[in-house]
């Protein structure tokens, strides 16, 4: 599992390499996450995931699941360089108010990780995602 400190680096790696927060230049790690379909299955094991997690359970207590799932098929899926639109709220706004720490946003990137490896996700291809992820720690970490 990746800890903060390598999530963060993966993410100044891939912005000092040129990388913007938006979606990716190609759609290889989309290709490489199985497309629409691969991302739809990551998201359901994923939330399910998080939802047992005792290190993190309980920040998604009140949470629109099904809200929460089409978000993150999008946020995925944008950012891997697929043909989708993030509709949801910034980071910031989501996350306001809920004292994340970076533990838990530690928990939730191992969740994730754990929910690629049982789609098969190459670690390659993993490491890209993650890569557009970790700079939302900024936004989402307050406490």
């Amino acid at each position: 599992m990746r800890t903060l400190t390598e999530l963060v680096c993966i993410g100044t790696l891939a912005l000092a390499a040129g990388c913007a927060h938006g979606p990716a230049a190609d759609d290889s790690t989309y290709q490489g996450l199985g497309g629409q379909g691969g991302i739809k299955k990551i998201v359901d094991t994923f939330v399910p995931l998080i939802l047992a997690d005792a290190r993190i359970r309980d920040s998604f207590r009140d949470t629109d699941l099904k809200n929460l799932s089409m978000r993150l098929e999008e946020q995925f899926c944008a950012l891997s360089g697929g043909p989708c639109t993030y509709r949801g709220k910034d980071m910031k706004e989501i996350h306001d108010g809920l004292n994340i720490t970076n533990a838990q946003f530690n928990a939730l990137a191992e969740d994730l990780q754990a929910a690629m490896d049982r789609h098969g996700v190459a670690p390659a291809v993993q490491n890209k995602l993650v890569a557009r992820l970790a700079p939302m720690q900024r936004e989402i970490v307050t406490k």
